[in-house]
């Protein structure tokens, strides 16, 4: 009798739960960063530190995870992540006491350390699963499931953090005493305790996952001389710097249009929720991504063409005002939503052996979305909120550059290879 043939179904479930937890916990910076600019009486450039201490993590951390998951496996490697994931929500409650913003980005570093150990070992997995031409489509249902958990989180959150801002504003902009300030501050800054304590119980509880093998997955380089090093991979290294800035984008995107929405003169009780508006067209985008890769469409055609409706919604940004401006930073969600899942396979393609360290290599990558707001943040002080949106059109366009030729470019050991034999 032959045996059945194994499903990637419950696998799958499995990453897409982890999703979940990636996207719940990443785009709650959007609500942190107007939460702490009020709680500890930040500038706007101070507040974008959020993003910076929580994305830099995974350049410091991505390598030493790839070598974590070959000793541990991934079971004991994810549930390790989640355990630093869980320690990290800990951090704010004397964070919040002690009202230290240094505090809260030492928890948001923490945190992000963690993600690094879960997204090494979730990215390739999905992407090698099944055939490589449709990994964008596997990517992009476990999107769905991120974008999911991203745009509840800030609505959830942002109601319990964020409730009443806009009078919190007016009264902490009015003729208080400084020891009334501290107070209000401190009731303020004493919110956040009760929800990063209930995430830690969640992450603490769903981590026994079950074993999830990927050793016996390999993708063979389609070249006759084998590679000694994951530097001969061109097209890896500029996949690392698409990621660099697909994530920077996708950060600014959903992590600044809250406080630009208030710099159109849109209240805080309204605009906290400008970030799940993000989340929802990312959604949209990899509904999309699902129908039609790679059965009518392939996935750097796909990445290409995101990369230049970013450059279009970009200038809708630019020449419009108000909520129509407001619109197209939230549409931009649309633009950036099958970029993650175009790259990351395109990145990894042929590496064989290779593929754990250039996973690590891609996630490292992640750090965009540390240097890039923060960048937008300085920018936004010399040339307006507005204007500094114009630091997405040069990324969007080497994005644009590796849909169309960076993806595909090779060493030349083939030919190497036959002018020794000669």
């Amino acid at each position: 009798m032959e045996k059945p043939k194994p499903t990637a179904l419950p696998p799958l479930v499995i990453i897409g739960a982890l999703f979940f937890i990636f996207g719940f916990i990443t785009w709650l910076n959007g609500t942190l960063i107007p939460f702490l600019k009020l709680a500890c009486e930040l500038t706007y450039s101070q507040a974008l530190l959020v993003t910076f201490a929580f994305y830099i993590a995974y350049v410091f951390l991505a390598i030493p995870s790839s070598l974590i998951l070959q000793r541990t496996g991934c079971k004991s490697g994810m549930t390790l992540g989640l355990l630093v994931m869980a320690a990290g929500a800990l951090v704010f409650v004397p964070a919040a006491q002690a009202r230290s913003f240094v505090l809260f980005l030492v928890g948001l570093f923490v945190q992000g350390a963690g993600l690094a150990l879960l997204q090494t070992a979730s990215n390739p997995y999905a992407s090698i699963l099944g055939p490589i031409e449709s990994a964008a489509r596997r990517i992009s249902i476990m999107g769905i499931c991120n974008k999911i958990a991203g745009a509840l989180s800030p609505v959830i959150i942002g109601a319990v953090v964020l409730k009443g801002a806009t009078g919190l504003e007016k009264q902490l902009a009015g003729a208080l005493s400084p020891v009334q300030k501290e107070a209000l501050l401190q009731q303020l800054a004493g919110r956040v305790v009760m929800p990063y304590l209930s995430m830690a119980a969640v992450l603490i509880k769903r981590s026994g996952l079950p074993e999830i093998a990927t050793s016996h997955t390999d993708i063979v380089a389609d070249t006759q001389e084998p590679a000694k090093s994951i530097w001969q991979f061109p097209h890896l290294l500029l996949g690392v710097g698409a990621i660099f800035f697909c994530v920077g984008v996708e950060v600014i995107a959903g992590d600044t249009i809250i406080q630009y929405g208030r710099s159109q003169g849109i209240s805080l009780d309204i605009a906290r929720n400008f970030t799940s508006f993000t989340l929802i067209a990312m959604l949209l985008g990899y509904f999309i991504g699902v129908a039609t890769i790679p059965r009518y469409v392939s996935q750097q055609a796909a990445l290409g063409i995101c990369a230049s409706v970013g450059v279009v919604f970009t200038g809708g940004i630019l020449l419009t005002h108000g909520y129509a401006s407001v619109l197209c930073v939230a549409l931009l969600g649309l633009a950036n939503s099958l970029m993650w899942p175009a790259i990351f396979p395109l990145g990894i393609k042929d590496l064989g052996k290779f593929t754990e360290q250039g996973s690590a290599l891609l996630i490292m990558g992640i750090g965009g979305g540390a240097v890039l707001p923060y960048l937008y943040g300085k920018l936004s002080e010399q040339l307006g909120l507005q204007n500094a949106y114009l630091l997405l059109v040069p990324c969007y366009l080497y994005l644009l550059f590796f849909a169309l030729k960076g993806h595909a470019f090779r060493a030349k050991r083939q030919v190497k290879y036959a002018v020794s034999a000669l």
